[in-house]
């Protein structure tokens, strides 16, 4: 297969126009015309990752490796020194980010990992309306997500509504009219906004609300003719 006929593809199952006017997913190293020997699906890369495929490898990753203005590449420096091994190889990359989160990402992740059913999803939400016991939903949500601790803002002992968004979301908080929100990365600030508005929030974490990207895209694309590899998705923290 060449890089254009799997762009295609994936642009066929969540258009690239979808994603945020900042956003920069699409095609960011190689060329169309290029032939693809292995689709590697990850959140994320790492050199070791890079070092261990084979050449033409084409990696389809939820986070754009060139996401904001590059000034310099120094190949000691990141993410230079990715794109550096990755030229050697002739591998090529594509990044499907929020555009995917819209389409499919935040839909998987609320339904087939913490087992709601989808009230209504619009936008970046996902809405669920039920009843739930707050401190047995939260370590259910816990769990699911196999997360070692979860950030809770406010408290309420009943929730008839939960909202949901992947990843980095607390910023769309003002949008969001229900008992508990669930996101990553809540700032300080953005918790505090909650706490006086009366909004429950939760940080479900960036990485752990998202590394399952590779398994909802790839469950799109079993009928290929090459090989599509779902990798263990590289998570920058430790917990101690």
């Amino acid at each position: 297969m060449t890089v254009g006929e799997v762009y295609d593809i994936l642009n066929h199952i969540s258009p690239f126009d979808l994603q945020e006017k900042w956003d920069n997913g699409g095609l960011l190293l190689g060329e169309r015309r290029q032939c693809v020997e292995k689709i590697v699906l990850s959140v994320d890369i790492d050199l070791e990752m890079v070092e261990k495929m084979q050449e033409n490898t084409l990696f389809v990753l939820h986070h754009p490796l060139i996401f904001s203005g590059m000034k310099r590449l120094l190949w000691n420096e990141y993410p230079a020194n990715l794109l550096r091994e990755m030229i050697r190889k002739n591998h090529t990359l594509i990044a499907m980010h929020t555009s995917f989160d819209r389409t499919h990402l935040n839909r998987y992740v609320f339904e087939k990992i913490l087992g709601f059913e989808t009230f209504c999803c619009e936008d970046f939400f996902c809405r669920a309306e039920g009843e739930w016991e707050s401190v047995f939903l939260l370590q259910k949500i816990k769990k699911r997500l196999e997360l070692p601790v979860l950030k809770v803002v406010g408290s309420k002992s009943k929730i008839r509504s939960v909202v949901m968004a992947t990843g980095s979301g607390a910023g769309f908080q003002d949008a969001v009219d229900a008992d508990l929100f669930l996101t990553g990365d809540i700032k300080f600030h953005d918790a505090m906004k909650a706490l006086s508005k009366g909004l429950m929030m939760a940080d479900i974490g960036h990485f752990e609300s998202e590394r399952h990207f590779a398994a909802a895209l790839g469950e799109n694309l079993k009928n290929l003719p090459i090989p599509v590899i779902i990798a263990q998705s590289i998570n920058p923290f430790t917990y101690i």
